[in-house]
């Protein structure tokens, strides 16, 4: 890869699209569902937007370090779910657990909830789907794949 489409520039682009990915279908099957993201309002407003940024960053991380060798896609796109599913329950339950009496034991069970819920498994799937997407860009670019051209960017004698 060159310096401009290097990996961290995937990685970082992949991770927006999975954030803006999250809240959207956080979103929408909070409307769907009729149900909110957290349910217990004592927990506080910054529970599931924690989660969810470490949950992003996991991606970020992953796919930064796993993109400089993107021939190993099933491996990549695996270990992206696993890591930002567990960053999205550990950033739950360090919220909960700041943002609640510090019992460690409801913290936990809070944020393994959450993380088992319909929105807790979202964020794998979308993660894992990103990733693959991610995998396919670094693949063409290490392959010496070239961006796509508007048609008043080409050249006269094509």
């Amino acid at each position: 890869m060159d310096q401009r489409t290097g990996p961290w520039v995937v990685a970082g682009l992949a991770a927006a699209l999975d954030l803006a990915l999250v809240v959207c279908a956080f979103g929408l099957v909070s409307l769907a569902a009729d149900v909110d993201v957290v349910s217990d309002p004592s927990v506080g407003l910054l529970v599931a937007p924690t989660g969810v940024g470490a949950s992003v960053l996991a991606v970020l991380v992953v796919l930064g370090f796993r993109l400089r060798h993107p021939e190993r896609m099933g491996a990549t796109v695996l270990l992206v779910a696993v890591a930002s599913w567990l960053a999205l329950v550990q950033g739950a339950v360090v919220a909960h657990l700041l943002t609640t009496t510090g019992a460690v034991g409801a913290s936990v069970g809070f944020g393994v909830g959450l993380g088992i819920g319909w929105f807790g498994l979202l964020v794998p799937v979308l993660a894992a789907l990103v990733a693959s997407l991610a995998v396919l860009v670094a693949r063409g670019n290490a392959a010496g794949m070239e961006r796509p051209r508007w048609p008043w960017e080409k050249d006269e004698d094509e």
